[in-house]
């Protein structure tokens, strides 16, 4: 009896106890889950941001308007070597002295400018055919002296060699580096053919496209001036061939001479206009010609030659050089001297052109010193006007 009252109120004790043990293990497991969540809660809301007002980016300034001028310039500079009737230059003359007329017309001299300020631009030619490769060592060290005396700080040189076709050895450049390159030039070896013309006009070419206008320009050749392989006389050659060829069946001797006559006025023709051309274009460059003949009395002896020198000295008189025939080699270095002091002692006239005529032909120049008649002017004829 005292078992069955045992278990009575053991049953309901045991469940107690059980309820209260599953009681404090969910107590005791629920409170890190708890802490967890606390942990997990999303941040705070952010609080309020306060932009910057963007600053107004300022309206471009409009560029100013420049009106355009264009000026046009018809300023001419016309160097003039001046000598007494013993060939020395004549130093000393005034502005006033002067009188120049273009196209007849009196122009009033604006200024007589010092060569000295003037910046000087030389392109040397000297032929490397074999008709000058005896003299040629002579000729080319006369020639490096000439430009290390000539030239200045501000002036240059430019030299090419008078080949079968024009050959630019050094392009503008220094006294020191111009006259390295010339001595290393070799004369031909052989026989060879000589394209005079053709390399003078290159030269009077290079010189109007690659130096400053207002600068003296200036062509020294040393050659003998004859040409048989420049465009025009390879044409003219051509023709004159044709003409000898014109009547073969006919071999009498007056139809042998009528074909000798046809082919030397073609010859002639060709060499005619190609000085005519070269004329022209060193005009057309504002330079001054000079030329040196190194063969001496010999160019008498036959016609080609006296022909190639009256061409060069109708160009140099044309453009207010002229042409030198040295009696023997060694008077080289005197030439040369009097070509330097000529260049140290020219005037330079400057006038603005009246002519109103327009165009580009050819205008005329005309200088004069009517108190000293019995000095002899050499100066350009004339120019081409620039294209407006």
């Amino acid at each position: 009896m005292f078992l069955s009252e045992s278990k009575k109120y053991f049953a309901p004790a045991l469940v107690l106890s059980a309820l209260a043990f599953f009681l404090s293990a969910a107590i005791f497991f629920s409170a890190p889950a708890r802490a967890q969540k606390v942990r997990e809660l999303p941040p705070p809301p952010p609080g309020p941001r306060f932009k910057a007002k963007p600053t107004p980016t300022p309206a471009p300034t409009p560029a100013p308007e420049y009106e355009v001028i264009k000026v046009s310039s018809n300023l001419v500079v016309v160097p003039v070597s001046i000598t007494n009737p013993e060939g020395q230059p004549v130093l000393g003359l005034k502005q006033a002295d002067f009188q120049i007329a273009e196209d007849g017309h009196a122009q009033e001299i604006a200024q007589l400018g010092d060569p000295e300020q003037v910046p000087l631009d030389i392109a040397l030619l000297i032929d490397v055919s074999s008709s000058v490769s005896e003299r040629f060592g002579f000729e080319e060290q006369a020639a490096t002296r000439f430009l290390k005396q000539v030239l200045r700080p501000m002036d240059h040189a430019t030299v090419y060699a008078i080949d079968r076709t024009p050959r630019l050895e050094q392009a503008r450049s220094t006294a020191d580096i111009a006259t390295a390159r010339l001595m290393s030039i070799k004369a031909a070896v052989g026989p060879s053919p000589t394209a005079f013309y053709d390399t003078v006009i290159e030269a009077a070419r290079y010189l109007a496209q690659n130096t400053p206008e207002q600068n003296r320009r200036v062509i020294v050749v040393i050659s003998d001036g004859e040409d048989n392989f420049s465009n025009r006389v390879r044409d003219s050659s051509l023709v004159a061939y044709r003409a000898m060829q014109a009547d073969e069946n006919d071999t009498s001797p007056a139809a042998r001479a009528r074909m000798r006559a046809a082919a030397e006025t073609a010859l002639q023709q060709g060499h005619r206009k190609a000085q005519a051309e070269v004329q022209q274009e060193v005009q057309q460059a504002n330079a001054v010609f000079y030329s040196i003949n190194p063969s001496g009395e010999a160019l008498k002896l036959n016609v080609i030659s006296t022909r190639a020198q009256n061409a060069m000295q109708q160009l140099g008189g044309a453009t207010g050089g002229t042409a030198f025939v040295p009696d023997k080699i060694e008077d080289l270095e005197a030439v040369f001297s009097r070509i330097l002091n000529e260049l140290r002692a020219q005037y330079l006239l400057q006038y603005y052109s009246n002519n109103k005529s327009g165009g580009n032909a050819f205008r005329r120049i005309a200088i004069t010193i009517p108190a000293q008649p019995q000095l002899r002017i050499r100066a350009r004829e004339g120019y081409f006007p620039k294209a407006k």
